[in-house]
């Protein structure tokens, strides 16, 4: 257990109440916190890590998620070194951090000299949403997954991943858990895609987590033979209609910086952006 150095401890059930409020500051910016809180009452062994509060005169002021990722909550610049600090502490046990783009930097400012040379650093990415209806017309075709479809979605998970991250999710005998993540997501239903008359996958795409405010959207991707078609402006199109529908009012992502073709997709669905964050990955 933390002690109250910087005024910073490990939060807890009993703390629910009060972390719920500091993510309704920014309720859609912090739908990973707010999805992580709600699903575990930020029980440590549920999170499969911890959650730090920082306090100020009794109350909640900043948070940060720490486990498989370093994730800053309500953070302003002192509260982000601040927990950078206490991270010292313990090493790294976080393959990435990321979140909104100021309080990266400033957590990284505590961590860098410590932590080593990152696997890459992505300093850019606009964070995007949409509130209303798609401005492009649905692909009908696209619908929710099912374990049947495994075989054509499992393959296509892996690509987007090892096309976006840089490594493959199976690497370091991996494949086994990310077989789990892929069919905890179709049970869930949070796992679309467009499939051809054949059954090929075409285009894909997940919710990540959600809030009652706001889902994330994960893992888009088109097959590499039918991009520049229009099938990822058609296909986030449906994702959106189905999410705002049957998940959450606001739909949110964030994407890098340097990734013009998605950002054009994402500006003609009707996604503008909200915020600019952050990903340092080891």
């Amino acid at each position: 257990m933390l002690t109250m150095r910087q005024g910073i401890r490990v939060l807890g059930p009993s703390d629910l109440d009060a972390f719920l409020t500091l993510v309704k500051r920014d309720p859609i910016v912090n739908v990973f916190a707010d999805y992580r809180a709600r699903s575990t009452s930020l029980e440590p062994r549920w999170l499969g890590g911890e959650m730090w509060g920082r306090f100020d005169g009794g109350d909640l002021v900043a948070a940060c998620h720490v486990g498989a990722n370093l994730v800053p909550i309500g953070c302003r610049p002192d509260d982000a070194r601040a927990f950078g600090e206490r991270a010292l502490t313990r090493g790294r046990t976080v393959s990435t951090i990321v979140g909104p783009h100021d309080a990266v930097e400033s957590l990284w400012d505590a961590l860098g000299g410590a932590w080593g040379t990152p696997r890459e650093t992505r300093w850019r990415q606009p964070h995007l949403q949409i509130s209303g209806p798609p401005a492009a017309d649905p692909d009908p075709l696209v619908r929710r997954t099912s374990r049947a479809d495994l075989d054509a979605v499992y393959p296509a998970c892996v690509a987007m991943y090892t096309e976006e991250v840089g490594i493959s999710p199976e690497s370091g005998g991996g494949a086994e858990l990310y077989r789990a993540r892929v069919l905890q997501l179709m049970a869930r239903g949070w796992s679309f895609a467009r499939f051809d008359t054949d059954g090929r996958l075409l285009f894909k795409a997940e919710v990540a987590c959600s809030s009652p405010v706001a889902a994330q959207i994960q893992g888009v991707y088109v097959v590499p033979d039918r991009r520049g078609e229009g099938l990822g402006i058609r296909g986030m199109a449906a994702v959106v209609d189905l999410v705002r529908r049957e998940i959450a009012p606001t739909v949110s992502l964030y994407v890098n910086d340097w990734n013009t073709a998605a950002r054009r997709t994402y500006a003609a669905v009707g996604f503008v952006q909200s915020a600019t964050f952050s990903t340092v990955m080891f």
